[in-house]
């Protein structure tokens, strides 16, 4: 018995060692973005409790990612794509370029929008330009493609934002456009295409594009990626690609221009799904979802609340929603209804980044490069606000008791 406690021990360690050190993908170890708990510090500025600050060779909006002493962050370099290794005393240990970079049109929009993604063997980056590429952690390129030269061109109206995940030895890569939407897996070790599938339904204008990122859960014993465009929630085996369930409903007026920044907060349970550019917010339930679960799946939904580009943390039975205005509540995850609400200063900047959460200490960025840093408890307690000095667009990250943020010159690395 006594040996038995020991090793439960130990493996709780090893655990919350491994989630403590990595972030591997853009909303942290479990895509959630929550964050091991821990002492975060609660004021800082540009200059305050900063430990470094590097600067970037260009601007990109996407967030890094980290895996035990090693930080990757994509960004033009020279006019390319490009992607570089840091460790956390801020030393870049290499850095490397692919194509041309097809700079952003959106204010805030740039041609490294996607985050990277790591398993700590290998980082796969995704851009604008529809390069993917597999690199070692050592910085040594595996492979290289461009989904737009195989599949035809982006046709978004604005900046690809999806991020790469890594489900059964691929990369999977969500394509949700006007006209051919698909999903693809390029194998790790050779790029090779492990499988693509179709995604296509008909919608209005716009409606039929989508920025979010696909997430990976295990659903009744399966590795299922859910993705969230088009009018629809939909889940694919995440070995074959193949369709297992959709649900759709959410546009039920065929609206035009109802295109979707926002993911959904999915855990094995449910998907909280934001849509209608803010306006609305709606909950699936998961479990035995097969076929079309459009009409017998659906938990709840709530008008006049929502969020448009931040996306919700799902935590618990706890949903927390970030508004781009700075609003923010907490809401029950079965029944949708209100826990409590509050608000940050009010200021004309918005939040395109999304909240982190770490124990009960929450992080929003907002894209006047003011952090808001406050305690959670039934509402928003001891709330700072932290200004970079530049703008923040990509989300905070929390990590060994620290901060990693990524502004628009400059990575931050703050600690008390």
């Amino acid at each position: 018995m006594k040996h038995l406690i020991l090793v439960c021990l130990v493996t709780i360690s090893i655990s919350s060692h491994s989630n403590a050190d990595h972030w591997p993908q853009w909303r942290g170890p479990e895509g959630t973005g929550v964050a091991v708990a821990g002492e975060y510090p609660a004021k800082f500025s540009a200059e305050e409790n900063v430990l470094w600050k590097v600067e970037l060779p260009g601007r990109g909006s996407s967030t890094p990612v980290i895996w035990d002493d090693q930080i990757f962050v994509t960004s033009p370099i020279d006019g390319k794509d490009g992607v570089i290794c840091y460790n956390f005393d801020g030393k870049e240990l290499w850095r490397e370029t692919f194509g041309p970079e097809r700079a952003g049109k959106h204010l805030n929009g740039t041609g490294s929008n996607p985050s990277p993604v790591t398993d700590g063997k290998n980082v796969v980056v995704y851009y604008k330009s529809g390069t993917v590429a597999c690199l070692t952690v050592d910085g040594k390129v595996l492979w290289e493609t461009n989904l737009q030269e195989r599949y035809g061109k982006d046709t978004l109206w604005w900046d690809l934002g999806t991020s790469p995940i890594l489900a059964a030895g691929s990369a999977v890569i969500a394509v949700m456009q006007a006209g051919d939407s698909y999903l693809v897996a390029l194998d790790l070790e050779s790029g090779d295409v492990a499988w693509k599938q179709e995604r296509m339904f008909p919608c209005k204008k716009e409606s039929d594009q989508s920025y979010t990122t696909p997430r990976l859960v295990k659903l009744d014993g399966k590795d299922v990626i859910v993705t969230w465009g088009a009018d629809h929630l939909t889940g694919h085996d995440a070995v074959t690609g193949e369709s297992l369930w959709e649900c759709g409903g959410f546009n039920p007026d065929d609206e035009a221009m109802w295109r979707v920044i926002a993911s959904p907060a999915v855990d094995g349970e449910v998907a909280v799904v934001p849509y209608g550019r803010g306006d609305f917010l709606a909950a699936v339930s998961l479990q035995g979802a097969q076929g079309d679960i459009t009409d017998s799946h659906r938990l709840w939904e709530r008008v006049r609340i929502g969020t448009d580009v931040p996306t919700p943390v799902l935590h618990g039975d706890t949903v927390l929603l970030l508004t781009d205005k700075g609003n923010v509540c907490g809401l029950s995850k079965l029944s949708g209804e209100d826990l409590w609400s509050d608000k940050f200063p009010s200021a004309r900047a918005k939040y395109y980044a999304s909240p982190t959460l770490a124990g009960d200490q929450l992080f929003c960025a907002r894209e006047d490069g003011v952090v808001m840093s406050c305690r959670l408890d039934n509402g928003l307690h001891d709330v700072q606000e932290n200004d970079m000095g530049e703008s923040v667009i990509a989300t905070p990250i929390a990590i060994q008791n620290k901060l990693l943020i990524r502004g628009e010159k400059h990575l931050f690395l703050v600690g008390e």
